[in-house]
């Protein structure tokens, strides 16, 4: 019983890395427009809870959105890679010699010649997988997408709702238990926290330094709530001297 839930505890974790870079940008996003929806409507002095109403309603059809357009974007990328190698395929079978042609050439640029360039060309061709693989690698050069789309989708998804949520989770808090602290100043606070987490994490997925990614996210993050802010402050102005 220990050894099963040991197993899924490793498989989750290793699902967790195999998907960290939908985590992580389905989170950015996630934070990055939901905090610019509060930051607008607090800029135009609404209610707090007509910002909690604009904040889910921009988290679930946001997230749901991107997380749609995730799943298609991955889907269709596979969906191209398998029609590009069925046509490799149908190619080998049936023009073999302008094939084998073709992988000498390859191998040629890559600096083989001679009875080496033969061997290698003979190792490739005398298996069709393998064939089609290396026309697929080093002609197409196209790389078979090992992750499901329908776990791209719903990575992005989780982590957009998950992270995106931070921005509101001070108002939830005030709306059912009032408080005397500023609800804003707080959500910028929580907010800056899950910027500086995500953008510790996407170091990682993009091999960058730590403090430049971490700057990057909160620069974007917090950019954003400014622009909103006054954008909200000036229609709210000019609405009330309309």
């Amino acid at each position: 019983m220990k050894e099963t839930k040991l197993h899924q505890e490793i498989s989750f974790i290793g699902n967790i890395q195999v998907y960290l870079r939908e985590f992580v940008y389905g989170g950015i996003d996630g934070a990055v427009t939901t905090f610019a929806v509060v930051a607008g409507a607090v800029g135009a002095n609404l209610d707090p809870s007509i910002i909690i109403i604009l904040g889910f309603a921009n988290l679930l059809a946001d997230g749901f959105s991107m997380s749609v357009g995730a799943f298609l974007s991955s889907k269709s990328d596979q969906e191209n890679f398998d029609k590009h190698k069925a046509i490799e395929y149908w190619e080998v079978d049936n023009l073999p010699q302008k094939e084998r042609e073709e992988i000498e050439e390859i191998y040629r640029n890559k600096g083989f010649e001679g009875d080496l360039l033969q061997k290698v060309v003979d190792v490739i061709t005398a298996d069709k997988d393998r064939w089609v693989d290396e026309m697929m690698k080093d002609e197409l050069n196209m790389m078979e997408e090992t992750k499901s789309p329908f776990k791209i989708g719903l990575a992005t998804l989780i982590s957009f709702i998950v992270v995106g949520f931070i921005p509101l989770m001070i108002y939830v808090y005030d709306f059912f238990q009032e408080t005397s602290f500023d609800v804003f100043l707080w959500t910028s606070i929580f907010t800056g926290i899950a910027f500086t987490t995500v953008g510790w994490l996407k170091s990682f997925v993009n091999q960058t330094n730590i403090f430049k990614s971490i700057g990057e996210t909160l620069a974007l993050g917090f950019l954003a709530a400014l622009v909103a802010y006054y954008v909200g402050d000036f229609l709210e102005s000019l609405i009330t001297n309309s």
